[in-house]
């Protein structure tokens, strides 16, 4: 299909149609614009995105960032009062805790300090 073809199809100037594909290209172009130009083309326009790995492993990994985070907290404390946690007492309590997290969920999970 030409240029001028497509541009009477989505209803814009021929320069318009090469604005349109310079975007596209630059990665700059609208979904509006991809949107008219599918339509304009008899086609369907699917925007998705798609997660590298599992939801739940994602959920899995933030609820040990955060309880390696206050366990880190608690720990460095405890250290400063001749208390402080050997490797396997520090991995269990993270664990714990990250279950604890994932049971509680709420509002507060996804944010970051």
């Amino acid at each position: 299909m030409s240029a001028e073809q497509l541009a009477a199809r989505i209803g814009v100037t021929k320069p318009r149609v090469y604005e349109i594909e310079k975007a596209e290209i630059s990665g700059s172009i609208t979904l509006n614009s991809l949107e008219r130009a599918a339509h304009a083309l008899d086609c369907q326009l699917v925007y998705t995105l798609i997660p590298r790995q599992p939801l739940q492993k994602t959920v899995e990994i933030r609820a040990m960032e955060i309880a390696r985070e206050r366990i880190r907290a608690a720990s460095h404390s405890m250290s400063l009062e001749d208390q402080a946690l050997d490797e396997n007492e520090f991995s269990e309590h993270i664990e714990r805790l990250a279950r604890e997290i994932l049971d509680q969920g709420g509002p507060e999970f996804w944010k970051r300090e």
